[in-house]
């Protein structure tokens, strides 16, 4: 199975229940479950303790009925050249009972054969494959120095760019969760990667970030991360205020709650000792933001970038520098300028 097949359809409708849709579906996929997750226990407990004939009796009537509501509800309004392909968990009768009826209706729909699994199955290997055929430039630069929001200047200029962090739904740190957004599941992460990965193209280069292995709970797909290692460098370099500037404005949440801030801090005592975890929350419950944000950045996350980047990331020490002006938009932009010229003059001297 291709993705690309699945572009032949209208739309890719996932007939599981919410809790399986919620853990990993195919990008773009459209929840209409056959049963909810209340109702698929009820059916199998149903066919455990009395009778598969039972079982089956009620699982129809939920089955016709949530259908029914599912077409009402989303689907009514399509016209009779609509071509849906329809999956379940291994391509069995849930899938196959809402295929029937739409195409009852007069729409052409399909199935996908072996379901969820055949994709899931799909997504693992892929994701061992197509990281080796996509030629990175990994984006460098200690906590602050705009990695994001430099990869985001370089998509508008043209560049191709792979935002993990957006993916993940997380900053990376140990102050990087978004505030009232979960991570997804490890395996929805792993999708939406790949989707991504597979809309690059090969001949120009892809700019992501140095990401460690872990971003929060996920991890970043092994093969991914190997070829990230060993690919180019460029070094985003930005001045202490500039840096101040920067995560103050992306961590603004934690001014507006200390205390959340004081526990987050928690974390790193095993690292830094009482006295110092204590100085930082001092700093916060007296809202001394900038001198806080300056120290945790001289004595935590600098001396860590430090110790991991240049034993994991073995070209940096070869990287190009790249300035960042300052803290607006207007200085990110002409980072991605500076650095997509300097990627035509390099493309230029090596025909």
């Amino acid at each position: 199975m291709k993705l690309d097949e699945l572009s032949r359809f209208d739309a890719v409708i996932d007939a599981r229940t919410p809790a399986e849709y919620a853990e990993d579906h195919i990008p773009g996929a459209i929840s209409a479950p056959v049963l909810d997750d209340a109702e698929r226990a009820q059916v199998g407990t149903l066919y455990k303790q009395v009778s598969g004939f039972e079982a089956k009796k009620l699982g129809a009537a939920l089955v016709a009925k949530n259908i029914a509501s599912e077409i009402s509800r989303k689907f009514s309004d399509k016209p009779k050249s609509w071509r849906p392909l329809v999956y379940c968990w291994r391509g069995g009768k849930r899938s196959a009972a809402m295929a029937h009826i739409l195409r009852e209706i007069g729409w052409q729909a399909h199935t996908l054969e072996g379901g969820y699994k055949a994709y899931r199955r799909w997504v693992v290997e892929q994701l061992q494959i197509v990281p080796e055929r996509i030629s990175f430039i990994v984006v460098h630069g200690p906590t602050g120095s705009g990695k994001s929001r430099f990869l985001a200047a370089l998509r508008e200029a043209g560049a191709q760019a792979l935002d993990l962090e957006a993916l993940a739904a997380h900053r990376g740190s140990v102050l990087g969760g978004l505030p009232g957004q979960a991570q997804p599941s490890q395996k929805m992460f792993e999708s939406l990667v790949l989707k991504e990965l597979l809309l690059m193209k090969s001949e120009k280069p892809v700019f992501v970030e140095g990401e460690s292995k872990k971003i929060g709970q996920l991890q970043v797909p092994e093969a991914l991360m190997r070829r990230m290692r060993e690919s180019p460098c460029v070094l985003l370099e930005a001045a202490l205020e500039t840096r101040v500037d920067l995560l103050l404005e992306e961590y603004r949440h934690f001014l507006a709650d200390p205390r959340a801030l004081e526990a987050q801090l928690e974390c790193l005592a095993a690292l830094h000792g009482r006295q110092r975890i204590g100085e930082w929350q001092g700093l916060a419950a007296r809202g001394e933001w900038r001198e806080l944000v300056a120290r945790l950045l001289l004595e935590h996350y600098d001396p860590a970038y430090r110790r991991s980047s240049t034993r994991n990331f073995p070209r940096l020490a070869q990287a190009p520098v790249v300035p960042i002006g300052g803290a607006g938009e207007a200085a990110f932009r002409q980072a991605a300028v500076v650095q997509s010229r300097a990627l035509r003059h390099n493309r230029r001297h090596h025909e």
